[in-house]
């Protein structure tokens, strides 16, 4: 494709009449000249935006003849048209191990919008001894007028019992908050055992909720963590060695057995590494299951050997849970097959950065004292191009796995596509450049590394379009905080 130069945007002056005659309320803005990329094909057209919304979709040049002068031209030649990504899990200023994950809605959601996000999904979180309504209202307070892109929340239950049942119902009827997150991990902070979770699930068979779940046998990791602390084994790549694949897919099974018993109940994994873990999930779909999963660029990039391993205390800026794999094993592999074949439906980032600094070093001489998490918020929508690029996926299933799927598994019925009626979320792509990610080029998280350090990727995000609002073109940040705004959700679209 032709055209590598950044996109032009063009102001043109309309009368006020011209809006009125043709139906045509706000401000306009034509995108021309781009290939337009959906989850089912591509094809050259122009997209128009009235205000807010994707007011059409014409044909090459057909905008005059139609008697349309907008706003704001775009020109997006030899650029790929795409609708703005959707990150369904990440976790911005969430406390966790001693400290609070580093970035904020405020300098979380303008990364996402570097990286082309437009909306993202973050979540309440319930433990032991407080009230589910109180930590979703607490959330909404930490995040108004604070957001630079859209947003919506999941609900973390990690206190299982009557009040939370019912504050579970009426969240998806009343809320706008329609999926639910357990944890089968980290005993003693989320983590709920088998009762708890079937519980939680037959409420969600009746109210239509999805389940979502963090599996990993937490109990039997602790007990692996102490064993390996005591022989003296505490640097960073020992979090992954003590969390092996045979207990993320056993808790994966398990967690698929109770979503079963509970009514075959709609179930998404998060944040899945694991080959075992991901037969558990095809297994499962083969059999009719409602059972779906995600995907994170790190597992699928990231390695123990090149990363966790690394000299010193270097490897804790890519500890995370679950953890990364290691690279002589066929995870990878296997992780860009589920892709391809819908085994897995979601790429995610489970954004949740920590700085080395003051953070990490928390658990120096002690990694299971190291807070879990990377920072991607910035880098999906690049770093799941480059599996274009190396031919693991289509464009198509680019679109659909960061921006169309997540947004119909979680309701967001005016998000992830390019039509008439749609939120005007949009990413213009450029395919004929590169991107370098690091701390120095391409890196606007509030974290003092880049998890993609030195990557060099095809492509660039060129212009993002955030309802309607320019928030990045030509090299430059023109949002602004307040612009996000809450989004409620309806029920999972493949099952509701």
């Amino acid at each position: 494709m032709a055209g590598s130069s950044t996109a032009t945007v063009v102001r043109r002056r309309t009368a006020s009449w011209w809006k009125a005659e043709r139906g045509l309320t706000m401000a306009t803005t034509l995108i021309q000249g781009g290939t337009v990329v959906s989850a089912i094909g591509r094809r050259e057209a122009d997209v128009l935006i009235d205000g807010e919304s994707i007011a059409a979709i014409l044909a090459p040049g057909h905008a005059a003849a139609y008697g349309i002068t907008p706003d704001v031209v775009i020109d997006a030649t030899g650029k790929y048209v795409v609708p703005g990504g959707v990150d369904a899990h990440v976790h911005m200023s969430l406390p966790f191990g001693g400290t609070v994950s580093a970035d904020d809605f405020d300098t979380g959601s303008r990364a996402a919008a570097w990286g082309g996000v437009t909306t993202i999904i973050d979540f309440a979180s319930q433990t032991v001894g407080l009230d589910v309504r109180e930590t979703l209202a607490a959330r909404h307070a930490e995040a108004a007028g604070e957001c630079h892109v859209d947003y919506a929340f999941h609900q973390i239950i990690g206190d299982v019992n009557e009040e939370s049942l019912e504050a579970m119902t009426y969240l998806v009827e009343n809320e706008g908050v329609t999926s639910f997150k357990m944890f089968m991990a980290y005993p003693g902070v989320f983590y709920s055992d088998d009762g708890q979770i079937l519980r939680a699930m037959q409420n969600a068979s009746e109210s239509g909720a999805l389940m979502m779940m963090h599996a990993e046998n937490g109990i039997a990791i602790d007990v692996l963590v102490a064993q390996s602390l005591a022989r003296g084994d505490s640097d960073p790549k020992y979090h992954s060695y003590t969390r092996p694949e045979e207990l993320e897919s056993e808790a994966t099974h398990r967690a698929i057995k109770l979503a079963r018993v509970a009514g075959n109940v709609p179930l998404y994994i998060v944040h899945m590494s694991a080959s075992e873990a991901l037969e558990e999930v095809s297994r499962a779909q083969h059999m009719g299951l409602n059972v779906f999963a995600e995907t994170c660029p790190q597992y699928l990039y990231l390695s123990i050997e090149d990363h966790l391993a690394q000299p010193g205390f270097e490897g804790a800026k890519w500890v995370c849970s679950t953890p990364l794999r290691s690279k002589h094993e066929h995870h990878q592999k296997d992780l860009w097959k589920g892709l391809r074949m819908n085994e897995l439906a979601v790429v995610s980032t489970d954004h949740c950065p920590f700085c080395m600094k003051d953070q990490k070093e928390l658990g120096i001489g002690d990694f299971s004292k190291i807070p879990n998490g990377m920072g991607g918020v910035e880098h999906r929508m690049e770093m799941i191009y480059q599996g274009v690029v190396m031919g693991e996926m289509t464009l198509e299933r680019w679109v659909e796995t960061c921006c169309t799927t997540p947004a119909r598994m979680f309701g967001l019925e005016k998000k992830g596509v390019l039509e008439p009626g749609a939120d005007a979320d949009v990413l213009v792509w450029d395919p004929n450049t590169k991107t370098k990610i690091g701390i120095n080029d391409k890196h606007h998280m509030a974290m003092d590394h880049s998890s993609y350090e030195g990557f060099e990727v095809d492509g660039k995000v060129d212009t993002v379009i955030s309802r309607g609002r320019v928030v990045v073109a030509n090299d430059s940040y023109l949002g602004a905080k307040g612009h996000g705004q809450f989004v409620k959700r309806s029920l999972n679209k493949y099952i509701h």
